[in-house]
């Protein structure tokens, strides 16, 4: 009979092949705030409480959680004021479920995108009606993947909502009816048309819808259990309620309207997930920039995704973008002025605001219901606040850590 010490190696080797086959063991879970640090210098976030209190005293959301981590921790995690106010209060936890709006665009869409890139399934310069014949009308068939994920290639920013009402297949019929407003790679137009065109791609190539296919080769993998479209009823309950509809608060079911029409399933917005599941994605994409994972990218297509491409408007070139996600643009005022420019980000329609800066290995999270209740809140100067000052810390770390090896 085998002894228990015999065991150990196999059983060692069965979890190892278990971790690779599943994932299970590509990202550690987010350390907890009172986690030790490796580091002896501890950075300074006291002014984050001052601005969003003040924020929440001012109306411009009910409540937030910010997060702050580098790619082995958390080094700020609080959940502010109220996640609903009406037709009750509940209070603001660091578990809330939040309707991610746009950020559904990099997270899930342009995340997936670039796996298929990476697989050999797809090219960003390709043409999109290669894929998809039926989109190619009315001059659409040289836009390509990569116009897409820049914004730039000629679509109308958003479709009117008659065009979603007749069910799945008009809407799509609909959107390959479109014409173009301008000539592609000519003007940058942020366009929800453009990630639901990318969202069918994905549907399109992997045989699979975009939820199921984030799911099992995005999100699985890196232990992002709360993250999804359509949350359970469990996951309902811990939602940052929206504004209304027809009479009734929105609370775990997707604000965009488009995206509810399409059945809370789209490539623009309908993503819902919690503080500690973004953070997850975040310290992955800061492994991956280090050359320490490959999943769900490889290194090679993590460069690619994030690297700044210019965007023009009207002949002058009017910022950065990179492959669905924000870099320097007129959509950047919740970026700050203190990130590197490695760092690329996004925003949400709901409140919700990341930024990942490979360089200064720092995740930093805005996550609100700023329409709550009314409709009337606004973040992005109050993130991008924030975002300066974990920036500014980034460096005031680097530089303290470069005065420790030269003087040990």
């Amino acid at each position: 009979m085998m002894n228990h010490t015999a065991l150990i190696p196999l059983l060692m080797t069965v979890f190892l092949l278990h971790a690779c086959n599943t994932g299970a063991s590509l990202a550690a879970p987010p350390l907890q705030p009172d986690t030790p640090q490796a580091s002896a210098e501890q950075p300074n976030f006291d002014a984050i409480e001052s601005i969003v209190r003040q924020g929440i005293q001012d109306g411009q959301m009910p409540g937030a959680v910010v997060v702050i981590a580098d790619r082995d921790g958390i080094l700020y995690r609080r959940a502010f004021g109220q996640r609903q106010v009406k037709p009750t209060a509940e209070p603001m936890t660091l578990d809330t479920v939040f309707d991610l709006a746009s950020l559904t665009k990099p997270v899930a869409t342009a995340t997936s995108v670039m796996q298929l890139i990476g697989d050999g399934l797809l090219s960003p310069h390709q043409k999109v009606a290669d894929h998809l014949p039926e989109f190619g009308k009315h001059g659409k068939d040289k836009i390509t993947i990569a116009d897409l994920l820049l914004h730039v290639g000629g679509l109308i920013p958003d479709n009117s909502l008659r065009d979603y009402r007749d069910g799945l297949d008009a809407s799509w019929q609909n959107i390959c009816d479109l014409k173009p407003i301008a000539a592609r790679g000519e003007k940058f137009a942020y366009t929800d048309v453009g990630f639901i065109v990318l969202g069918k791609l994905v549907e399109h190539v992997s045989k699979q819808s975009l939820d199921q296919y984030a799911k099992r080769n995005v999100f699985t993998p890196l232990g992002m259990t709360e993250t999804t479209f359509n949350p359970s009823t469990a996951l309902k309950k811990r939602t940052a309620a929206t504004e209304q509809r027809n009479g009734q608060w929105i609370k775990g079911e997707v604000h965009d309207p488009r995206a509810h029409l399409l059945q809370g399933v789209a490539g623009h917005a309908g993503l819902f997930s919690t503080a500690d599941d973004l953070t997850r994605y975040g310290q992955q994409m800061l492994r991956i920039a280090k050359g320490k994972k490959s999943t769900p990218l490889s290194q090679a297509t993590f460069k690619m995704m994030t690297r700044p491409r210019d965007v023009r408007r009207d002949s002058q070139t009017i910022g950065t973008r990179t492959y669905g996600w924000d870099h320097r643009s007129p959509y950047s005022s919740n970026r700050g002025d203190q990130l590197s420019d490695s760092a690329f980000g996004h925003g949400g329609f709901t409140g919700t605001v990341m930024w990942i800066d490979p360089d200064s290995d720092r995740v930093f999270l805005f996550l609100s219901n700023r329409l709550h209740p009314d409709g009337k809140g606004s973040i992005n100067r109050l993130a991008g606040k924030i975002a300066s000052i974990v920036g500014a810390n980034a460096s005031d770390s680097s530089n303290t850590d470069a005065k420790t090896k030269a003087d040990p």
